[in-house]
């Protein structure tokens, strides 16, 4: 059985993330209040794989994540998108008119907007987790109050759903990561062994002019896509910046080539991981 640290508890779209892509096999999750909780039970306990959001197509890239994920020395070993639906959903005897108050997650309310205009005498309220809102409204009986969270919490709990797709662009999906100790990644990476045609990395430049185009440059010469890019501030150095790269590539050998002529260029380059694109769950 593979135990599986998330952020959020049962019911939460990690909870769905993390069976999807272990599907057909035995896992136990470990249901994290936060982020560095996850890597803290990964780091803990070397056979645990941390499985976390790092983008959505709508709210954008999770930055901590990409700062812990570095820090945390764990190594990426998969992918999974899923597509985001939001449900709105109350205690079994209540309906429509019965609701004064909605709690969720920041990033979902932010998703549902329009639907939440439509209802402006309705309080907004932020909480942890969307599955954890409808937990809690189900546990302490708490009338008048619905949650926004997925179809499946709304099961898990008990509560009814007044209306599903709720949010406001129907293409929305997040990207979720699996990391896992770097030691133990050949025991656990899922079999058969998917082929590896992506790679995260982290690397610092040094602060004179065309230096990013050139490692730019490098890797389309090697037709290597860039898949994303994303610059953070080094705290406490001013005006230079980490950048959070992802490439895709169908031949591994011009990779590891592309990767042997950007170091000379970089500084403190680090792959945070190599594995297979993972597709879309529509």
């Amino acid at each position: 059985m593979k135990k599986i640290a998330i952020q959020g508890t049962l019911g939460s779209y990690h909870d769905i993330a993390a069976h999807k892509y272990f599907e057909g096999e035995e896992i136990e999750l470990i249901c994290c209040a936060n982020f560095e909780d996850v890597f803290a039970a990964v780091k803990k306990d070397s056979q645990t794989i941390g499985m976390l959001a790092i983008e959505n197509t709508i709210a954008g890239s999770l930055l901590h994540n990409n700062e812990l994920l570095r820090q945390s020395g764990t190594q990426i070993i998969g992918e999974y998108k899923l597509r985001i639906s939001h449900s709105f959903v109350c205690l079994p005897e209540e309906d429509w008119n019965d609701i004064t108050e909605v709690n969720s997650h920041p990033i979902a309310l932010m998703q549902c907007r329009e639907f939440l205009a439509q209802h402006p005498k309705m309080k907004v309220v932020e909480g942890e987790d969307t599955a954890l809102s409808a937990e809690i409204i189900k546990r302490e009986n708490q009338k008048g109050h619905a949650a926004i969270c997925s179809k499946a919490a709304a099961e898990r709990y008990g509560m009814k759903v007044l209306q599903e797709g709720i949010e406001t662009n129907k293409h929305n999906f997040t990207r979720f990561l699996v990391v896992a100790d770097p030691w133990q990644v050949d025991e656990i990476r899922r079999h058969p062994h998917p082929e590896t045609n992506k790679a995260s990395m982290v690397f610092t430049l040094p602060h004179t002019e065309g230096s990013l185009s050139q490692v730019l440059s490098i890797l389309s010469f090697y037709s290597i896509n860039l898949t994303k890019i994303q610059s953070l501030p080094i705290i406490g150095r001013e005006w230079e910046y980490q950048f959070y790269v992802d490439v895709a590539f169908d031949n591994i050998l011009r990779y590891k080539q592309s990767i042997a002529a950007i170091t000379p260029l970089t500084k403190e380059l680090k792959i945070l991981g190599e594995y297979a694109d993972g597709k879309s769950n529509i």
